[in-house]
């Protein structure tokens, strides 16, 4: 199945591209490669939650704010490329706005880790990194950014 096929199968849609906050662009191509900038939880244009993770927020309920941001940052991918195009994902940073006894982030960022094997399969697995971090812009738990592999 491909990709759009899967998020469908899943009971899912990608957002609008949430407009950028700044001088930036949501995903920009370079070579095979399409970098997205850092995805908040937004959902309908507004932030799905604030707050540090161990202390306002669950694990659980960053988990998956972590999915939606994920979600996110797969529909700046398609407004540049269409999903449908991509060949692989080959690394996620996720950044999780942490109490300063929460050491939970990999499980945070599973969130997007899992959507990405539930959508792309084989094709899903990347390299990682999550970080804990005090604060994140508009005091959102999570942030998540993709970089994905297209076909030439």
């Amino acid at each position: 199945m491909s990709p759009s096929e899967n998020l469908s199968r899943l009971g899912l849609t990608l957002p609008p591209v949430a407009t950028p906050a700044g001088a930036y662009v949501p995903a920009r191509r370079s070579g095979n490669l399409v970098f997205t900038a850092g995805q908040v939880p937004l959902v309908d244009g507004k932030v799905a939650r604030t707050g540090k993770v161990g202390a306002d927020v669950s694990a659980e309920d960053a988990y998956d704010l972590a999915r939606i941001c994920t979600l996110n940052a797969l529909a700046a991918v398609d407004g540049l490329v269409g999903l449908d195009s991509v060949a692989g994902v080959v690394k996620v940073v996720g950044f999780v706005a942490s109490s300063p006894d929460f050491t939970g982030q990999p499980g945070v960022i599973n969130g997007a880790s899992d959507l990405l094997g539930e959508v792309f399969g084989e094709a899903g697995q990347h390299a990682r990194s999550a970080v804990g971090v005090a604060v994140l812009p508009l005091d959102v738990p999570v942030e998540v950014e993709l970089v994905v592999e297209v076909g030439s």
